[in-house]
């Protein structure tokens, strides 16, 4: 639409199903490939797309022409089944249900995409849980502990 103006950035996070270590690093790359294809074909340009073997974060612009739960339901339904495909792991690859999304100022985007750049580093001194309810608690975001990060065995 002409005379549309929009600067909308985003960092989703989301996990394997049950938090598993199912990602593994020799096809973690193609995976972020189709990801980021996945993202672009609908119009958003990514940023970063990081994660270590659990899960998944995303940093991108967002163009205002879908609404982000019908991108996160793709990007989520698409990978999962590409990852089936592709025959990585010998069990059925699922995501956990849901997913976490912030937005942040133009200001702010470059700290995201270096804090995700560094995602296996950052791990080795601090756990996902840990990482996930301080990122909650910095950005002021009300959530219930009861219902965060709970793994279904």
């Amino acid at each position: 639409m002409a005379n549309t103006y929009t600067q909308i950035h985003i960092q989703t996070v989301f996990a394997v199903k049950n938090r598993q270590s199912l990602i593994q690093y020799e096809w973690e790359d193609e995976l972020y490939k189709y990801m980021t294809g996945i993202i672009q074909n609908n119009g958003h340009k990514v940023l970063q797309v990081n994660g270590v073997s659990g899960y998944i974060h995303i940093v991108f612009g967002m163009r205002p022409v879908q609404s982000l739960s019908d991108l996160m339901k793709q990007v989520k339904q698409d990978s999962l089944r590409w990852i089936n495909n592709k025959g990585f792991l010998k069990e059925k690859f699922s995501w956990q249900a849901g997913y976490s999304a912030f937005s942040y100022s133009k200001s702010e985007v470059s700290n995201v995409v270096n804090y995700i750049k560094n995602q296996e580093q950052h791990h080795k001194t601090i756990t996902f849980q840990d990482e996930y309810l301080q990122l909650l608690k910095d950005l002021n975001m009300d959530y219930d502990e009861r219902y965060i990060l709970k793994s279904v065995l």
